[in-house]
């Protein structure tokens, strides 16, 4: 796990990348950060946490890191460990954690439940929506107090990147550790609808997936909204995609959900 700082000082604000190894969009953007050296206002702590993973090109090396929460210092596997160090740098920050899909191009917010702390920094943020994980937040760095993670885009592409450099400044500018941080006003200012998981999708043991429908799209009861060997599912009642797609999960498509206000409301 690689520790860097901007600022002197006990740092209360964090940015967490490379959770998984083969989301590079995270340590790219912490890289490009870095490398600029922009003079904070707060201390901003920045971890690149699975280190052996991304080296590797692969998303873990013994165990999914994001699942491993709260982990343990003597745990059997890489990632335990891993996971009961992340928690101990992070004691007392407000976290950004870095993250890429296979399933949605535009970047989006979850959290475990929208409080106030995470509520004034998601609407700062330039993204359009924000999922409460709830129930499927175990195991996950999300279930730390005010923490936020951020899907920046699609796996492996230089967008996801510029996403999740945009998506650092935004934070670091809602935090107040880099005010008027340059982004522009029509970015991260507008409505931002919140969305809560609610089931995950399964899919048989198959080689050839499909998804029919678009996330954050409606699928109304009736509808097709992926196929399983060509074989088309039909939605027994109206849903929210979240997360789907054809090969992101070994054993779901992602999950459904539903709309349940806009912050701010």
């Amino acid at each position: 796990m690689r520790v860097e700082q901007l600022g002197d000082g006990t740092a209360e604000i964090a940015v967490v990348a490379g959770i998984h190894g083969d989301e590079p969009c995270g340590p790219r953007a912490v890289d490009r950060l870095l490398d600029e050296e922009p003079a904070v206002e707060r201390p901003v702590k920045l971890v690149v946490a699975n280190e052996r993973a991304l080296e590797r090109g692969v998303r873990y090396v013994n165990e999914d890191l994001n699942r491993a929460f709260p982990g343990d210092p003597e745990g059997a596997t890489y990632e335990q460990r891993v996971a009961h160090e992340l928690l101990s740098e992070l004691r007392g920050c407000t976290t950004l954690s870095l993250h890429s899909t296979q399933s949605y191009a535009e970047p989006f917010a979850l959290v475990d439940r929208v409080d106030d702390a995470t509520r004034a920094v998601c609407s700062a943020l330039p993204v359009t929506e924000v999922v409460e994980t709830d129930q499927f937040a175990s195991g996950r760095l999300i279930t730390h107090p005010r923490t936020i993670e951020v899907e920046c885009g699609l796996q492996g592409t230089d967008r996801a990147a510029e996403n999740a450099y945009r998506l650092v400044r935004g934070f670091l500018d809602a935090t107040g550790a880099l005010p008027d941080a340059g982004l522009d006003e029509a970015t991260g200012r507008g409505d931002v609808t919140v969305y809560r998981m609610l089931q995950p999708v399964p899919k048989d043991e198959a080689t050839e997936y499909e998804v029919l429908v678009d996330n954050f799209e409606g699928v109304r009861a009736g509808e097709s909204f992926a196929a399983v060997e060509g074989e088309k599912l039909v939605a027994d009642e109206p849903f929210v995609p979240i997360l789907m797609s054809a090969y992101g999960y070994e054993d779901i498509f992602g999950y459904t959900g539903e709309r349940v206000g806009v912050l701010g409301d």
